[in-house]
């Protein structure tokens, strides 16, 4: 069994910015030796997430409107009180949709469903630069 350990760098620009990082993701398999287990990709911070959408605008407007009833940008949070950032809202989603995301390889491409793209999700106020780790684990 071997482990491989990547990053990807990126912008986001903030406020929900959801960003389709699959082919990032495919890019940095192709170079991987492993060829069957287990990509699992994690987001050292707490006001972004991974998930798996259909990245289409229709999608990605309806996930935003869903989390924004769910968890509203303007109302009063604590965390906001004690550090006035004003981005208590990022970390209650982020910690809801979760920092980390692991797909089966097989034969070195991800196992994902033909309408199915990994996406990172930036909640917090402001643009940012990112980083997302990729773990992959298995064997040649």
């Amino acid at each position: 069994m071997s482990v491989e350990t990547r990053e990807i760098n990126f912008r986001t620009k903030g406020n929900s910015d959801i960003v389709d990082i699959t082919d990032k993701i495919a890019t940095e398999l192709e170079t991987c030796k492993i060829r069957n287990g287990v990509v699992t990709m994690f987001v050292p911070g707490s006001t972004a997430a991974l998930s798996t959408i259909e990245y289409e605008r229709g999608v990605v407007s309806d996930l935003n409107g869903a989390l924004e009833r769910l968890i509203p940008s303007g109302i009063s949070y604590k965390h906001n009180l004690a550090w006035d950032d004003g981005n208590g809202h990022s970390h209650v989603r982020a910690s809801l949709i979760g920092p980390s995301l692991s797909v089966p390889i097989v034969k070195g491409n991800m196992t994902l469903g033909t309408w199915q793209q990994i996406v990172f999700i930036d909640f917090d106020n402001r643009s940012r630069n990112r980083i997302v780790i990729i773990q992959v684990v298995g064997e040649e």
